[in-house]
């Protein structure tokens, strides 16, 4: 309506207002203490032709295709910020999970919706593949910024990071089957190893070339290098689907690689990264918002059945899916019982419903609603207690240190120098040293310090705490010597170091 009467300048002024609502809503998300996808949802909702008609949209597959980039950002940019030492060592847990844990789920969740819903198995089957993988934009949002212990919110990122493969192998084997309506998913199998070989292989190959290019590529603008990051990001998830992996895979394993790789303008690529995912977010909530039609959601049958269905995901089968596939894990059953309760289900699952209304089945728009209520309560229910649960179980990790002040230098492509951020840890040798004190290398130089939220001005008597960021001017031919001094490490008693004082 609102688009058809202004055309083009309706169409900016209803975008902005989209990005606007949105960004109000992250503002107030965690202030409300629910989820900014919940939030994001209900725009779209209300905008949608059901609400205040100011958008009519039903094309499923201009969604899907939305929902998929918008997946390609935000899992580029989960990878980016993911470390590979804490990854590593919850890497096996996590592969499980995203394996046997997907299936275990999808085939509880596949039984109960045979007998609930008047679907046919394989249809039942079918949501239960839907639903079975966990979320990467839901669980990277619930995370960001808590202070869950490292090893939870590693294992839950490494898996809603790597269980998409699984999750899309078996939605579109059960697609074919029922389309089909012959065939087994036996003969299918062989094609989910080659889609998390070729995954692994491609994310690996072009996050190696990714990194070295940020590095060695000189361009005449910093404001390139984010630019070219988002290209890898891109190209990495269609020549890997195009070969017949899987790109979600691959675009995680690509970002971990180049995440964790000394880059150039790294700050410049992470806060464009981290930006743009928050655009794509808000962007793809809104669309799969306006793919719902609430007069079809909040009938009586949806959410009855719809939520004794989410009451099983949430209660019985991700518990026992994650129990199982943490057996002889070296996981305490707290943590495996918050590694449940944080198993969120977001965009993938409401993505891959698209797919049987591409396809064109029977029961897709059925499927496709139950799946959106399951995904508004799971996101309602469990993303907005994440925190509390874990006090309850005393998996509070140290609250996480992030700088709220930055320092960037703009557009150095031609001049070989770099700004380096890092910050001291109770091992960093430099704590307690005065800057006179660091054999730091000639050609570098410490601009700044950034204690709790204070700029500092540094000078020879200058004391280096734990937990300052340093933010330090080098000169390319000499960053590996300053490499160096920074990682040299001191066992120091756990009593950590006093910080209060400036120095």
């Amino acid at each position: 309506m609102f688009l058809n009467s202004f055309g083009t300048n309706g169409f900016l002024l209803l975008a902005a207002f989209l990005l606007f609502s949105g960004i109000i809503v992250a503002k107030f998300s965690s202030r409300w203490g629910i989820p900014s996808l919940i939030l994001f949802i209900m725009v779209g909702m209300v905008t949608g032709s059901d609400g205040l008609g100011l958008v009519y949209f039903h094309d499923a597959g201009t969604a899907q295709i939305i929902g998929v980039f918008a997946l390609v950002i935000i899992l580029f940019e989960g990878g980016l910020h993911t470390k590979w030492a804490t990854v590593k060592s919850v890497a096996l847990p996590s592969l499980s999970l995203a394996t046997l844990g997907v299936l275990i789920t999808s085939l509880l969740i596949g039984f109960s919706a045979y007998f609930l819903f008047n679907f046919s198995l394989l249809e039942g089957m079918l949501l239960g593949a839907i639903v079975g993988s966990t979320d990467a934009a839901a669980v990277f949002a619930a995370l960001k910024e808590r202070n869950i212990k490292a090893k939870m919110g590693a294992t839950l990122e490494a898996e809603s990071g790597t269980n998409d493969p699984m999750a899309v192998f078996l939605t579109l084997s059960l697609i074919e089957l029922i389309a089909a309506n012959d065939g087994s998913i036996w003969a299918m199998i062989p094609t989910f190893f080659v889609q998390m070989g070729l995954g692994l292989l491609f994310g690996l190959a072009v996050g190696k070339i990714g990194s070295l290019s940020i590095n060695n590529i000189r361009l005449d603008s910093s404001a390139l290098y984010p630019i070219l990051s988002v290209a890898f990001a891109l190209v990495t998830y269609s020549i890997t689907a195009f070969a017949g992996g899987s790109g979600f895979l691959a675009v995680y394993v690509a970002a971990l690689v180049i995440g964790n790789s000394e880059l150039t303008y790294r700050y410049s690529i992470f806060q464009f990264n981290e930006g743009f995912a928050w655009m794509a977010q808000i962007l793809m909530f809104i669309i799969l918002g306006l793919l719902v039609y609430p007069g079809q959601l909040f009938t009586a049958e949806i959410m009855g059945n719809g939520f004794l269905l989410a009451f099983i995901l949430i209660i019985v089968a991700r518990p026992i899916a994650v129990f199982l596939s943490l057996i002889k894990m070296n996981y305490t059953v707290k943590e495996k019982i918050f590694i449940s309760w944080a198993g969120l289900r977001g965009a993938v699952p409401i993505v891959l419903a698209t797919f049987p209304i591409v396809e064109g089945l029977e029961a897709s728009r059925d499927i496709f609603n139950v799946v959106f209520f399951i995904v508004l309560s799971s996101a309602l229910v469990q993303g907005s207690t994440i925190s509390n649960f874990a006090n309850k179980l005393e998996l509070v990790g140290k609250k996480k240190d992030v700088p709220h002040h930055s320092i960037e230098l703009i557009s150095m492509g031609k001049a070989q120098a770099e700004m380096i951020q890092f910050q001291t840890n109770r091992e960093s040798a430099v704590v307690g040293k005065k800057l006179h004190e660091i054999s730091f290398p000639n050609r570098a130089n410490i601009s700044a310090i950034i204690r709790e939220n204070r700029v500092i001005t540094p000078y020879g008597e200058t004391e280096i705490k734990e937990g300052d960021f340093l933010y330090i001017l080098v000169e390319a031919a000499y960053k590996e010597r300053l490499k160096k001094v920074l990682e040299e490490r001191v066992p120091r008693p756990e009593t950590g170091v006093d910080s209060d004082a400036d120095g």
